[in-house]
């Protein structure tokens, strides 16, 4: 299993950063997959989470009506659409296959007030 994260960086309170998953090693199309952010200090935490189709999704209170996640199946690649940014959401945002201890690198994202 492999997982590339990209798309983070710094932005203003209001701003938008769309984050993309690479994944590569496995059937991506079979398997559910979730973003999940960790903040200075914090536990990591579960921001969002999609069905191997696509056709279901669930959020975390905290990022709900600001947040999409999405994917490609064609591309093997988990995107998070990430809208309405508040300083809370600053964290290194990972993605993850349901059901698989694999962590990649991360992306950090950064949202000043």
């Amino acid at each position: 299993v492999q997982l590339a994260e990209s798309g983070g960086g710094l932005v203003h309170t209001g701003g938008s950063l769309r984050l993309s998953c690479a994944a590569s090693g496995f059937t991506f199309s079979r398997y559910d997959m979730r973003w999940y952010r960790q903040a200075p200090g914090k536990e990591r935490e579960l921001v969002a989470v999609i069905s191997s189709a696509g056709g279901s999704t669930n959020y975390a209170d905290s990022v709900k009506g600001r947040f999409t996640i999405s994917r490609d199946n064609a591309k093997n690649t988990v995107y998070l659409q990430m809208n309405s940014l508040k300083p809370e959401d600053t964290a290194v945002y990972y993605c993850n296959v349901v059901g698989v201890p694999y962590w990649g690198q991360g992306t950090q994202v950064t949202v000043s007030s």
